[in-house]
């Protein structure tokens, strides 16, 4: 019993101190914030249009980088540099195909091997194999 009076012998004066000098309560309306201006001078360009648009080839013919999956004398199939999901297998044409057997007579591209195609459009054809093939195992 001599607790509960000295906490409220104690916390009668602190409650009242409180009450009339403390924070005061005021109405709950937003306070006056000034607004904020924005400048509206020049945009900020990040990348423009034209390092977007692929730029056209002189050649016209297509590019195609990635990894061999497999070869031989009249067709490759590679997988994309980027996009290990994405497989493309082009048909070799005449001049492709009898240097791929020269390729194939030394050993061949092996899988993994990095190559660049230079194919044909609309075709689809494959014109030039370019890549180093590794050693035959």
């Amino acid at each position: 019993m001599k607790i509960f009076r000295k906490i409220a012998g104690w916390g009668f004066p602190v409650l009242l101190f409180t009450g009339l000098y403390g924070a005061r309560a005021e109405a709950q309306t937003p306070a006056q914030i000034a607004p904020v201006v924005v400048d509206t001078a020049v945009p900020i360009i990040v990348k423009s249009v034209d390092a977007l648009r692929p730029k056209p080839r002189a050649t016209g013919l297509g590019k195609y980088e990635g990894y061999v999956m497999h070869a031989n004398i009249a067709q490759i199939t590679v997988r994309a540099k980027g996009n290990d999901m994405s497989l493309q297998t082009f048909p070799l044409s005449e001049q492709a195909s009898s240097r791929m057997q020269s390729i194939v007579d030394r050993g061949g591209y092996q899988y993994g091997d990095k190559v660049t195609i230079y194919y044909d459009q609309t075709s689809l054809k494959a014109l030039r194999v370019k890549g180093k093939p590794s050693k035959p195992i």
